[in-house]
């Protein structure tokens, strides 16, 4: 889920690599197979510079398997396959096959908050205890402080709890998660910094299901999976730890020399409003062009989702901007593209879409842990937006 390395999965991992040391044994030895062999591929006809972007990535950074999904200005696609779908059996990665993909999440949760701003059941510069009284409160912490628009644009303060789990890989309630960040002080007074925190999105989805006296999970399918027919993305359910369509194992590394260990099937709760949903790269495409031709929100809120951001190149890169649950980063051919990314324990996504109808996401089945490997992810992105 971007953009800490969950270290909580460590121990998971640990524990899961002592399980079955034979299996380790067989994952270092499929992994140097697949880095030195010709990756398997499938691409749509034509320039071939993804492929090779997908190719370099399993060289330089050792992953698996990369996936990508690329839509031109003429509306043609093509998808890309990488690596290995399992190290244990060698088998190929499934093409266009489902990920878990963290963070892009909260531009789903910010889309059906903003659909209910139009709709005129929620505003956007209300406090949070408008919707939810007496629920947000702490050390430097209070509820008629913080504004609907502060936790979609990250500048509310309020501390990070996943950057407090533990080592549990278990299933979170979402008021849990809360509770969790609400024990430490805020990190600073609404309105007067921006910090990427997760409890923002928690608090947005619980506001969601305050006011519409439904799940977000059912919310979010009627809204925007169903509305613009994202066959392939869906919010897991309680106690769902699967992923149900063709899909590439995804790994977690404990070090840079460790094995790496199978956490494909891991609860995603923890994740929630902030980064639960499973979907596939060619469905992100689909969902950010929507989103940006006005598909899913009326232009007064695509216009808010888009404008004020903040500057956010410490989390996402260079140049990077956070405006609604939107991120928007510089192209090197010019312009912009706006996406999310998401990093979750076995999975990284990331891309987005231009204006004129450009789209292209990218997905490895490692999550990664250093700025370096993000930044040659971001690479190949930029070579098929710019193509």
């Amino acid at each position: 889920m971007r953009e800490q390395a969950w270290q909580r999965v460590r121990s998971s991992g640990q524990r899961r690599g002592r399980r079955r040391g034979a299996a380790a044994a067989m994952v270092v030895g499929v992994l140097t197979v697949g880095v030195l062999a010709s990756p398997a591929a499938s691409a749509a006809p034509g320039p071939d510079t993804v492929q090779q972007g997908l190719n370099a990535l399993l060289h330089s950074d050792g992953l698996p398997a990369a996936l990508a999904s690329v839509t031109d200005r003429a509306g043609h696609t093509g998808t890309y396959t990488a690596g290995v779908g399992d190290l244990a059996t060698g088998s190929k990665v499934p093409r266009d096959g489902q990920v878990r993909i963290g963070s892009n999440t909260k531009t789903f949760t910010a889309v059906v908050v903003l659909q209910l701003v139009g709709e005129g059941k929620i505003r956007l510069d209300a406090p949070v205890d408008a919707y939810l009284p007496g629920l947000v409160h702490g050390e430097g912490i209070d509820g008629r402080r913080i504004t609907v628009r502060q936790l979609l644009q990250h500048t509310s303060g309020l501390p990070n709890y996943s950057n407090y789990l533990g080592d549990d890989v278990r299933y979170f309630a979402p008021r849990e998660l809360l509770g969790i960040a609400l024990q430490h002080k805020a990190d600073f007074d609404p309105g007067e910094g921006w910090k990427y925190s997760n409890t923002n999105y928690v608090l947005a989805g619980l506001i969601v299901e305050k006011v519409t006296r439904h799940t977000l999970a059912s919310e979010m399918d009627r809204r925007i999976i169903k509305r613009i027919g994202l066959h392939h993305t869906y919010f897991p359910a309680p106690g769902d730890a699967t992923i149900r369509e063709a899909h590439p194992k995804g790994y977690y590394r404990v070090s840079a020399d460790a094995p790496l260990v199978d956490v494909t099937e891991i609860d995603p709760s923890w994740g929630w409003a902030a980064g639960q949903l499973v979907s596939t790269d060619s469905d992100l495409n689909r969902f950010f062009t929507a989103l940006l031709s006005g598909d899913l929100l009326q232009e007064a809120q695509l216009t808010q989702m888009r404008t004020g951001t903040e500057p956010a190149d410490a989390t996402f890169g260079p140049g990077a901007r956070y405006g609604l649950g939107l991120v928007s980063k510089p192209l090197p051919c010019g312009g912009l593209y706006w996406g999310h990314s998401g990093s979750f324990p076995g999975y990284e996504t990331r891309g987005g879409a231009t204006d004129d109808g450009r789209a292209a996401n990218v997905a490895v089945t490692m999550q990664l842990s250093d700025e370096a490997a993000r930044k040659r992810v971001d690479h190949v992105v930029n070579r098929a937006l710019c193509r």
